[in-house]
């Protein structure tokens, strides 16, 4: 169903951004791994709102509960649902999106789709859906880093036209988290955090480019056709909320080299098939070549600004708007645990795959 994602290492998230709280189911997850919250509360820590004054201010501690799937500090090979408690919800600062419709929200289509909405904060289409995501694929991760070595990283790239110079080759994790933005080139970072506290004083918002890279990954994960790893990973990233494009390796500057330019080349290098360049991402034929992957999403610019919009009413009158509440200028900085959560959930699921199929 449309609320779970993956083929052996399943996630299924459920919960509304000011219900009781939001959480996730996960099954395939292997037994005898080791795991309490410890594993996990990291990353719902860079996930949550409140963390700097460039993101939401909404004062949720996002602590994790544990409720099934693991007994004496492992996993059982059961699943694990894990819930976060939501304790400080105003559904009062949306009362009149009750029956209004937000611009470039998900509103209207959840009541063409349902006949019915959860109007408090958007209910399943928040960005606060997303913390059972970053849950599940904080698992995934201890997976991939314990049993493969594989190392998942996500930096802001670009805001609006501010673009950092980061090499994905040699980027560490603490230069992303050396500065509130989460931008690895420091002089960069500036610039963006500048302009979006602009934006927060003046009502408005920004988007801009997350990059992700993978490294580590063995040749050999991913499928042909339908499931081919950059698919996979695309729908991953496309599912996230304000997302609006995805691109891998040379991306769409491929189209300005010749094929001469843009192949890699294959050599042995001690004794592995390796490439003399990446422009592939780390990805060929759906099926990863043993370099990094990296990729890119585009987010827009955050849809709730404080400014007065035209919209329509649930009885189809037209009508103005608005906003009100705690929202991000910018969702970059908060959105890099989410795109690292995302691929770990990708990737631990075709290592699984690989596993089942090939390794037998």
């Amino acid at each position: 169903m449309a609320n779970t994602f993956g083929q052996l290492f399943r996630v299924t998230t459920w919960g509304e951004s000011h219900g009781g709280g939001v959480g996730v189911v996960v099954d395939g997850c292997p037994p005898r791994l080791e795991l309490s919250a410890a594993d996990i509360q990291p990353e719902l820590d860079r996930r949550r709102p409140g963390q700097s004054r460039i993101v939401s201010q909404r004062a949720e501690a996002d602590r994790v509960e544990i409720l099934s799937g693991v007994f004496e500090g492992k996993t059982l090979g059961t699943p694990i649902c894990l819930w976060v408690r939501n304790t400080d919800a105003r559904p009062e600062a949306y009362e009149e999106m009750k029956t209004k419709f937000r611009p470039s929200h998900a509103d209207y289509t959840y009541f063409a789709k349902f006949g019915i909405r959860a109007w408090p904060g958007g209910g399943r289409s928040s960005a606060r859906e997303t913390i059972g995501r970053v849950a599940a694929g904080a698992i995934a991760r201890k997976i991939l880093r314990e049993r493969y070595g594989v190392e998942i990283l996500a930096y802001v790239k670009q805001v609006h036209r501010i673009v950092a110079d980061v090499n994905p080759e040699t980027v560490r994790l603490s230069d992303v988290e050396s500065n509130i933005v989460r931008c690895p080139d420091a002089a960069t970072a500036g610039k963006m955090i500048a302009l979006i506290e602009r934006m927060r004083r003046a009502g408005d918002s920004v988007g801009g480019v997350i990059e992700a890279v993978a490294r580590g990954v063995p040749p050999g994960w991913g499928e042909p056709v339908f499931d081919r790893l950059e698919a996979d990973l695309a729908k991953a990233m496309l599912s996230l909320p304000a997302t609006k494009g995805f691109e891998i390796g040379s991306g769409f500057g491929g189209v300005l080299l010749t094929g001469t330019q843009h192949n890699d080349p294959f050599r042995i290098r001690r004794g592995r098939v390796r490439t003399t360049t990446n422009r592939s991402g780390g990805v060929q034929g759906g099926i990863s070549n043993g370099e990094t992957i990296y990729f890119r999403v585009a987010f827009k610019p955050t849809a709730t600004v404080m400014v007065e919009q035209q919209t329509v009413t649930e009885d189809f009158k037209n009508t103005t708007l608005k906003a009100r509440g705690r929202h991000d200028p910018c969702v970059l900085p908060r959105a890099v645990p989410i795109v690292e959560a995302m691929t770990a959930l990708v990737l631990v699921d075709h290592a699984l795959r690989h596993k089942a199929q090939c390794e037998w």
